[in-house]
């Protein structure tokens, strides 16, 4: 049986390479056969915020669980029901895991399949409370529903017509990489909350996410994209993009920030891309705030405006800053919202409404997503080190290379 590594959680603030059992086309849980599923031999593995949040001791993570939710892989093996993907194909792995036959697939709302994990609708490779799926951190993983979820980058079927060449694909990998979560997850803020031709936006947060949203922004024609943070690294890497920043550590507020560049305090557009772990803002920037984000968005936002949330909430946090905010319960101005008859959209992105046209923008080079949220290639040996990294804020979307295929 061939060996495999994974990138595991161990406990709050430590992630271990440990040995791994190789996948099977199984279905542990069910104790039957995965013959919809294929084995990936993992191209690229991404450490994404989220993780982040679990590593962090935030979440009520088990010890042992293999990490990763954005994959990018290999065909080696496929089920005996799988008919369009191949041995040898290269593909992308939306995060959500759908099986394509539930009501919620059906009608494109991927994020919350009703048929993948049993607690609860929606699932996720190698994340709480998201059905158990072993995360793609690690050198191979099993991948179900096959057919259904994978986008393909690169094949040889006549069925590929249209798609290039895996040279042109591993040349453009760092770009494509992004396809499995944050691109997809930061182009369905800006565009769940309205950004179109024209429109103004500000952005909360400037991680990877909102970095990704901010391009994404770009992308839809917003005439501009003002990003928000605290970290001052992270607001350098959205003006080298083109973007506006707003420090939010400083005394002056955000409405009056936004309308030193724009001559009003109001965005047509917001989005929230930051999430439960919000830090307040002026003198309250080093204290935790989580509603501070949400209630921010709908004081800048113009009355009429959408709100998109792609930023993380949770049902259970150990970690929270009061009881209520342990199970999910903040203190937002819904009344304000109301009175402003914003829209907010909110959940997990549904990637394949996304992925394959944002897939073919990289392709034709209308936008370049790697370069803007500023990717960093490592080892699978080097990830505990990246988890470090990126916790102390490190302007940088870390890529692990688990087999060094990437020039």
């Amino acid at each position: 049986m061939p060996s495999n590594r994974g990138v595991a959680y161990v406990g709050p603030g430590k992630v271990e390479i440990q040995s791994i059992d190789f996948p099977k086309l199984e279905l542990k849980e069910q104790k039957r056969k995965c013959e919809h599923g294929v084995i990936l031999k993992v191209v690229c593995t991404n450490i994404c915020g989220s993780d982040q949040h679990m590593v962090r001791g935030r979440t009520t993570a088990p010890s042992g669980l293999i990490l990763g939710h954005e994959i990018t892989g290999e065909v080696l093996e496929a089920g005996r029901d799988v008919e369009y993907i191949k041995k040898g194909d290269i593909v992308s792995v939306p995060f959500n895991i759908a099986c394509g036959r539930c009501r919620n697939c059906k009608e494109g709302k991927t994020g919350i399949c009703l048929n993948v994990n049993p607690a609860r609708p929606g699932a996720a490779y190698g994340y709480v409370d998201m059905g158990g799926w072993v995360g793609g951190q690690a050198e191979y993983v099993m991948v179900p529903y096959a057919d259904f979820n994978l986008l393909k980058l690169a094949g040889s079927g006549k069925a590929d017509k249209g798609l290039p060449e895996k040279g042109v694909v591993m040349e453009k990998i760092k770009d494509l990489a992004l396809l499995s979560d944050i691109f997809p997850t930061g182009f369905h803020g800006a565009y769940s909350a309205g950004v179109g031709p024209g429109s103004t936006v500000y952005i909360a947060g400037a991680g990877p996410v909102g970095l990704a949203c901010a391009a994404s922004a770009q992308l839809l024609g917003a005439s501009v994209v003002i990003v928000g943070d605290l970290n001052a690294d992270r607001l350098k890497q959205a003006k080298k993009f083109g973007c506006e920043t707003v420090d939010v550590s400083k005394s002056a507020s955000v409405s009056d920030q936004i309308e030193q560049i724009l001559g009003i305090p109001e965005v047509d557009c917001a989005v929230d891309c930051v999430g439960f772990e919000a830090r307040g803002h002026g003198k309250d920037a080093a204290k935790e705030a989580p509603a501070t984000v949400l209630n921010t968005v709908m004081t800048v936002v113009r009355a009429g405006g959408n709100i998109g949330i792609p930023g993380l909430y949770v049902t259970g946090d150990p970690g929270a800053v009061d009881e209520p905010a342990k199970v999910g319960s903040l203190s937002i101005r819904i009344g304000l919202g109301w009175a402003k008859s914003c829209c907010f959209t909110t959940g997990q992105c549904p990637v394949m409404k996304y992925n394959r046209n944002l897939m073919m923008a990289i392709l034709h080079d209308k936008i370049q997503i790697a370069k803007a949220v500023n990717v960093q290639m490592i080892s699978l040996d080097e990830a505990p080190k990246g988890y470090l990294d990126f916790d102390k804020g490190a302007a940088k979307k870390f890529i692990i290379d688990p087999h060094k295929t990437v020039a």
